[in-house]
């Protein structure tokens, strides 16, 4: 990752507005396109397991989201990751309350265990309910530190040849081989609803134009989280904190981005 490959991700997005097609949630179905529309992504949401795979096959990126789950989405979501696979298109999967319920956990690890995930996207607890140690979900909220379990989620992404993105304090983008860090973000980001499903369908937003899924997956959270620094100063709380994202989105170019990105990558031990 360099702040050259992230600003050049930035500009591709505005200019090719690359669709995103995602399988989400009730509750940030609005932030999410909304979001997207901002960064210069396309969203697409095709829940009907009777044209879910369709939709998928002309994105860019599949984005599934379990945060509230049914049967019948459940069922279009493997659709839609069968259709992926098929066309190379990459997939972000978001664990969101893994662990909360064994209904969750193990939609979530039937999903991963299929081969076909490109990027495992979530907070600490839910993305270690889906190892052997297990997390401690309260909910949809995370009460683990990926710091002290960096070790189980290495084997993670070991076991099933996928990109781990954790989102925290610190970010943490881990492959097999690789480990990018990124400090960008606020606090008062998870203050409201919907901030970890924007960065999951960022993060398919920038998988849709970087075959580098790794330094894509950081793009997007780098990208969100200076968002964030930006709109926290202009904004009275977390009432006004969505809409002036949402402006800061829309106005952010290469020269900011490029100036604020903090990072740093190396390989794994």
């Amino acid at each position: 990752m360099t702040t050259e490959s992230l600003s050049r991700d930035i500009t591709t997005i505005q200019q090719s507005n690359p669709l995103v097609h995602s399988i989400t949630n009730h509750v940030v179905m609005n932030t999410t396109a909304n979001s997207l529309l901002a960064l210069g992504a396309s969203p697409v949401m095709a829940h009907a397991r009777e044209e879910a795979a369709d939709m998928t096959r002309i994105a860019g990126a599949l984005v599934l989201n379990i945060g509230t789950l049914s049967p019948l989405w459940v069922e279009a979501m493997h659709l839609s990751l069968e259709a992926a696979v098929d066309a190379g298109t990459p997939v972000v999967l978001d664990p969101v309350g893994a662990g909360a319920t064994s209904y969750r956990t193990n939609t979530a690890l039937a999903l991963l265990k299929t081969g076909g995930i490109t990027v495992l996207r979530g907070n600490a607890s839910e993305i270690l309910a889906l190892t052997p140690a297990g997390g401690r979900t309260k909910g949809v909220d995370s009460t683990d530190d990926a710091d002290q379990a960096l070790d189980a989620i290495r084997e993670l992404a070991l076991r099933h040849d996928v990109i781990v993105s954790v989102s925290g304090k610190t970010d943490h983008i881990i492959s097999a081989e690789q480990h990018i860090r990124v400090q960008n973000g606020t606090a008062l980001m998870a203050r409201i609803t919907g901030m970890g499903c924007t960065a999951s369908a960022f993060t398919g937003a920038f998988c849709a134009v970087n075959e580098e899924y790794l330094q894509a997956a950081a793009h997007a959270m780098a990208t969100l989280g200076i968002a964030g620094e930006i709109a926290e100063m202009d904004s009275r709380g977390p009432g006004s904190f969505p809409v002036v994202l949402l402006d800061t989105l829309a106005k952010l170019d290469a020269e900011t981005v490029t100036k604020l990105a903090k990072f740093d990558e190396g390989e794994q031990n």
